[in-house]
């Protein structure tokens, strides 16, 4: 999405990765990037303006082997504790809607897997993309069915930011939905778990 757009721009793209979304949520008011690729999570949405989403992401729970949990409603429970990593935006959706589990957090987006294991924790909440690589490391676990939220991923730029520039921004992420861009780039790498998002309602 950042490459077709900065070719539509005649521009070339100055790409930079951060460990964690967080990071980059963070770097919004520095003026480090103009544009960024991040899950919409209300917490951000106060230093980042978001475009709607250009496609969905699940959010479910990995559980050890011989765990008695068999569906996602089953792990909001007392006693249940829950690894997660740290401003993920399905952490920050847990942080909000969890009602009796615990959350368990890693020092580190990377560390909530091993957390999980060293510490023989009930579930590991997480992308399905990256709990199918994470259950292929651990024999017997179990990826639940269904799912607790989605990550809305969606473009942004920091607030503050020129309106002609941002309602560029808006119209041609719907373009690239509407077009089967998005589409096209989920089916090109394969990734289960990963849906076009709907079109914008407004």
């Amino acid at each position: 999405m950042a490459c077709e757009l900065a070719r539509r721009l005649g521009v070339v793209a100055e790409l930079h990765c951060y460990d964690s979304p967080g990071a980059l949520a963070d770097a919004a008011a520095t003026g480090a990037w103009d544009v960024g690729n991040i899950g919409a999570e209300p917490a951000r949405a106060e230093t980042i303006a978001f475009t709607a989403a250009y496609c969905e992401i699940e959010c479910t729970y990995l559980v050890p082997a011989g765990s008695s949990i068999t569906s996602v409603d089953e792990v909001d429970r007392p006693g249940v504790r829950i690894a997660s990593a740290p401003r993920a935006a399905y952490d920050l959706w847990l942080e909000r809607n969890l009602r009796h589990a615990e959350l368990v957090r890693s020092p580190d987006l990377a560390g909530s897997f091993e957390l999980f294991v060293d510490q023989g924790l009930d579930a590991l909440a997480g992308l399905r993309p990256a709990l199918l690589s994470n259950a292929r490391r651990l024999p017997g676990s179990r990826l639940l069915d269904g799912q607790f939220s989605s990550v809305q991923q969606a473009m942004g730029t920091p607030r503050g930011r020129d309106d002609a520039g941002f309602a560029y921004l808006r119209a041609f992420v719907e373009e690239m939905k509407a077009s089967d861009f998005v589409a096209g780039r989920i089916a090109a790498h394969a990734v289960v778990g990963l849906s076009v998002a709907p079109p914008a309602s407004d």
